[in-house]
């Protein structure tokens, strides 16, 4: 490990904005969030595999009145938006370390009101399908946690992984207001995401790629 990330994981473990494995509330988080964490009533926004946090901080200054939670496993990334967030005094914003795939034991259903999945690994190999963020166990996953009327936003510049999702989701019987587009940047959709771009959102845009994007709620009722 460089000298680097050694010292941006001992910083962690004093910042309060971060939740590790180590400290006390990791494993209460679970349906007490706003309670325990936050100490407010706001509704929820969760990033999944939030790398450096840019939209989890970029939403949180959009929305103060919102509490707001970036996940992502890799604590060095987590650093970053961590300092992020205590630079700016970001006091709605929280960092989650742990798997995607444990989610729901730091999640309690119906505590999340909106779902962010920004630029995920693409897993291109078939054999690793079951790992993509919206891959059928991730979308059960992401139902379970959801209000009624909760709601997730997903963009890529990854053609064939918004291809997958949104055959995937044209399988289900239990995706309602799906609206997407090929090229976010000239569409009807600029305004969704207020301007806010991760550092590989930035890369391919740059190359020329087209940001896909959409957005989609789940019927409880089926």
């Amino acid at each position: 490990m460089s000298r680097q990330k050694q010292k941006r994981f001992e910083e962690l473990k004093e910042r309060e904005n971060v939740l590790e494995d180590y400290k006390a509330l990791y494993t209460q988080l679970k349906g007490n969030w706003n309670k325990l964490y936050f100490k407010n009533d706001h509704p929820i926004t969760v990033e999944m595999g939030c790398g450096r946090g840019e939209y989890t901080t970029g939403l949180a200054r959009v929305y103060p009145n919102r509490n707001f939670v970036g996940v992502d496993v890799k604590g060095d990334r987590l650093w970053v938006g961590s300092t992020q967030a205590i630079e700016e005094n970001l006091t709605n914003v929280a960092f989650l370390r742990a798997q995607i795939q444990s989610i729901e034991s730091f999640f309690a259903p119906n505590e999340v009101e909106t779902i962010w999945i920004t630029f995920p690994d693409p897993f291109r190999r078939e054999g690793d399908a079951k790992r993509r963020l919206t891959s059928p166990r991730y979308l059960e996953y992401y139902k379970s946690l959801l209000t009624k009327n909760g709601q997730v936003f997903f963009k890529t510049d990854n053609t064939p992984l918004f291809d997958y999702t949104l055959e995937l989701l044209s399988e289900r019987n239990d995706i309602i207001d799906l609206e997407y587009t090929r090229n976010l940047y000239d569409s009807e959709y600029m305004d969704d995401h207020y301007g806010i771009k991760t550092k590989f959102e930035e890369k391919f845009y740059n190359l020329g790629e087209s940001i896909k994007y959409m957005k989609f709620k789940f019927d409880h009722e089926k």
